[in-house]
């Protein structure tokens, strides 16, 4: 009777180790890539909160990592569909003396856009 009552032990022992292993295995552990990148969007936000108090620390490096967040990198590839944004005013007279209004000049920026599976360019305009 007490051989029966291990050897009942060691299977219920042997299931559990069964269902421990399913549950917390190698493959429970594999992650979705949404959740992945909320954990790297922890990542950025606590380098982001690192940079601020470096910049209130130091103010005279915050100028040079301005500078150095503005460098062109390059151009964007040419092979890339475009998405012209126009952002504009919609009345074109001067409210006062009722006159065209002249354009002075543009701001054009681009920036990359990433659509699932799809990338592509938006070029944001702003007439002055």
């Amino acid at each position: 009777m007490l051989l029966a009552e291990r050897c009942e032990s060691e299977r219920l022992c042997q299931i559990i180790k069964e269902l421990q292993r399913h549950r917390f295995g190698r493959r429970a552990e594999t992650q979705r890539e949404e959740q992945m990148l909320l954990g790297l969007e922890d990542v950025e936000q606590v380098a982001a909160c690192g940079e601020a108090e470096q910049d209130a620390r130091a103010p005279e490096g915050r100028v040079t990592r301005a500078r150095n967040r503005r460098i062109n990198r390059g151009a964007l590839p040419a092979h890339l569909p475009r998405i012209e944004v126009v952002v504009d005013i919609d009345a074109k007279t001067c409210p006062c003396c009722k006159g065209k209004l002249h354009r002075i000049g543009e701001d054009k920026s681009e920036r990359l856009d990433l659509v699932p599976a799809q990338f592509r360019i938006l070029v944001t305009r702003r007439p002055k």
